[in-house]
């Protein structure tokens, strides 16, 4: 059975001290790009929300660290995302190569426009 977690908190805290640092990076990320919003666990895995709604979820692998799901529209974004897309609505971004929070502030930020579109 698949582990279950209380907070985003015990979630991080079940991996491997690099990959942890790498997915605290993102929470901050994602938080320094959506300074309201909250936290669950949805799916098993970290998810901000706003206004109680989920907006964007990531997660931790053996290899990678991933974001979901990914916002439409913008073709220069949608050109800088191309390299890290896995599917149509992940990026995967491995944990051997620099991590671009940029990025992946910028998925949260395009996210949230979104939904409130």
């Amino acid at each position: 059975m698949a582990e279950t977690f209380d907070s985003v908190d015990d979630y991080l805290a079940s991996f491997p001290d690099e990959t942890r640092e790498v997915l605290d990076g993102i929470r901050r990320t994602l938080h320094d790009a959506v300074p309201d919003a909250g936290e669950k666990i949805s799916y098993q895995i970290p998810t901000l929300t706003v206004d109680g709604k989920s907006v964007v979820h990531f997660a931790g692998w053996a290899k990678h660290v991933s974001v979901y799901p990914l916002p439409e529209g913008d073709d220069a974004f949608a050109a800088d995302l191309a390299p890290y897309r896995s599917g149509p609505g992940t990026a995967k971004f491995p944990l051997s190569e620099p991590i671009p929070y940029d990025l992946i502030g910028r998925i949260a930020t395009f996210l949230v426009i979104e939904r409130a579109g």
